[in-house]
């Protein structure tokens, strides 16, 4: 049995240097617990699976199978990015799931919160199931646990939706950064070589663009969020607010709103711009964005994303508003 409390003398992982030791050592451990057998991992591209990828393909190569299910509600890029990085530069043993039109056929008409989040996990499993079932002589599942994870819930890594996987697979875990603090986790990721954007990610909830598309998400909706937030991320990098504000996104609310456009009547959507710092995600507060900046963002969202005619600016803090708005 591992164990899974960090030692007291365990120095912080905060240089390259420590960095490039501790995945040395990772390195010969992994190689010890595995030796020649075939590793499973659900690559999301989220912070923790990227890093254990990228560890992992650097021990034992394409021994490591990664598969990555695209269920439609990724941000902008984000799928074609882990097939760039993963496949294409690391030469990973890759499988590709484009599943958008089996979630987004379940989720048609579910406008209930907590069930879109179930049906999301729910089949989120069972594509990963039935992936993992087409594959031979898999022992051993790899998972981004890290040590918040094991003081909040007994270790289970319940948000990469893996832990749900039926008991007959009876697989040995891999957990090679079960002991690291998320800061940590990111210094070993830039160590390895990923992008920044990869290892510095915003914090994103595992039914993705699905809880910021309120409501009974539609395909119209979740284009025109997916295309603001990546208007929201480029104009936040370009005024050097991407590294200041800990989290930013755009929501797209289930109404309309009367608008003019082209000198004719318009009813389309608003969008909404959330933006927050904090320190714990138990609180939360507002950054005073310039108004400039706003206002570029704004003309961009107006003239770039059809079927928006508003954008507006989120000021609630933590409490009484959460982070997200579902």
């Amino acid at each position: 049995m591992k164990n899974n409390m960090r030692p007291a003398d365990m120095k912080r992982i905060n240089t390259p240097a420590l960095a490039e030791a501790f995945i040395n050592e990772q390195v010969e451990a992994v190689r010890a617990q595995v030796g020649d057998k075939k590793v499973l991992l659900a690559l999301s591209g989220g912070v923790d699976s990227s890093v254990v990828a990228a560890l992992l393909i650097k021990a034992i190569g394409r021994q490591l199978v990664c598969v990555h299910v695209n269920h439609g509600l990724m941000r902008k890029g984000e799928s074609e990015q882990v097939l760039e990085v993963f496949r294409d530069q690391m030469d990973a043993n890759l499988v590709y799931v484009d599943a958008t039109d089996r979630f987004l056929d379940l989720l048609a008409g579910v406008d209930e919160p907590e069930r879109k989040r179930k049906i999301i996990g729910g089949e989120f499993i069972k594509v990963f199931e039935e992936e993992a079932r087409k594959l031979e002589g898999i022992d051993y599942l790899a998972q981004g646990t890290i040590y918040p994870d094991i003081l909040e819930s007994d270790g289970v890594k319940a948000h990469h939706n893996v832990g749900g996987l039926p008991d007959d697979f009876n697989f040995q875990l891999v957990e090679p950064v079960r002991l690291l603090f998320k800061d940590e986790v990111r210094c070993v990721g830039h160590a390895l070589g990923l992008p920044a954007s990869m290892v510095e990610r915003q914090p994103f909830p595992g039914p993705g663009l699905g809880v910021r598309c309120l409501g009974a998400i539609t395909r119209d909706r979740l284009a025109a969020l997916r295309e603001s937030d990546a208007i929201l991320r480029e104009e936040f990098a370009a005024a050097e607010l991407a590294e200041q504000v800990w989290q930013f996104f755009t929501v797209v609310p289930d109404f309309r709103s009367t608008g003019v456009r082209d000198g004719k009547r318009a009813f389309d959507w608003p969008v909404i711009i959330r933006a927050v710092n904090t320190v714990d995600a138990m609180t939360a507060t507002v950054p005073e964005i310039e108004w400039v900046v706003l206002k570029k963002i704004t003309g961009r969202i107006l003239a770039e994303v059809p079927g928006v005619c508003r954008v507006l600016y989120d000021l609630t803090p933590k409490p009484v508003g959460t982070i997200e708005w579902e």
